[in-house]
């Protein structure tokens, strides 16, 4: 029998995508103990680099790191032994009545807060725009590219999502692959595939889904998995650099940073209760 209480150096992320697992690896390869949490479908598209994959295969690596599925709180605790990163399906954190980490960390980037609060561990950090720092979480962490990315917020928000995606060699929006229509997705084309603007490299039903630009196709939502009109479904890479597919991006890095340096503040100098 696992018992519950304080787990000392443990941190439970919510969220195991691209922006999720880059803090994870960070938080793993500095002695921290990490437990992640996501839905029981996720939608990742850089696939490659998430451990929400684990929840769908059972495990998955990124960068030398392995993540394994759990199926409860106290299977996490026990997987913790074994220098691997837990994976749950457990959006709503129920976990948190069982196992008492020093931080949590929603790394989701939703676009509100999805009911984080300040009670729920010693230390909330929310990453992105959707978190006061001061009032529903003790830091947050900016994710808008840009001069301030990863910056360490104590007392405010982050700058609003744009919704433009990050500039690659000019390309922002431009190198997103958006679902046509809703129905399920039929691949054609797969992560590390180079691919040609205009190249059809899925089907959603008798509907082509086409590469907007050239380059490799450095994400793309799972398949089989059943999507909505509109709905991001994929990214291309104009850099055509195969290698970028299966590392974490500058992005995920810079806010992993972010995430460090907060926790290493509140070790030395809690934050008030």
């Amino acid at each position: 029998m696992v018992n519950a209480g304080k787990i000392a150096n443990t941190i439970v992320i919510r969220g195991a995508g691209e922006m999720a697992t880059g803090i994870a690896v960070r938080l793993f390869n500095s002695g921290f103990k990490v437990i992640m949490t996501d839905t029981s479908k996720p939608s990742s598209i850089r696939r490659k680099v998430s451990f929400s994959e684990a929840i769908y295969d059972g495990e998955a690596e990124v960068e030398g790191v392995k993540a394994i599925l759990s199926d409860s709180p106290q299977h996490a605790i026990v997987l913790l032994k074994d220098r691997v990163i837990p994976v749950l399906a457990d959006p709503d954190l129920n976990c948190l009545r069982f196992i008492k980490p020093f931080a949590l960390v929603d790394a989701t980037l939703a676009k509100r807060n999805l009911g984080i609060n300040k009670n729920m561990a010693p230390v909330v950090i929310g990453v992105g725009p959707g978190f006061c720092a001061g009032v529903d979480c003790h830091a947050v962490i900016e994710s808008m590219r840009g001069h301030d990315l990863g910056r360490v917020i104590y007392n405010g928000r982050a700058q609003e999502n744009t919704g433009i995606p990050g500039d690659i060699m000019g390309f922002t929006k431009q190198r997103v692959v958006y679902a046509p229509e809703a129905g399920v997705i039929e691949l054609i084309n797969n992560i590390g595939d180079l691919v040609e603007s205009d190249q059809t490299i899925a089907k959603i039903g008798s509907c082509p889904v086409k590469a907007p630009i050239s380059g490799v196709l450095r994400g793309m939502i799972r398949n089989k998995y059943e999507v909505s009109k509109g709905m991001k479904i994929g990214d291309v890479d104009p850099r055509g650099v195969i290698e970028y597919c299966y590392t974490i991006s500058d992005k995920a890095r810079t806010i992993a940073g972010g995430v460090l340096e907060v926790l290493m503040h509140f070790k030395y100098f809690p934050p008030e209760v």
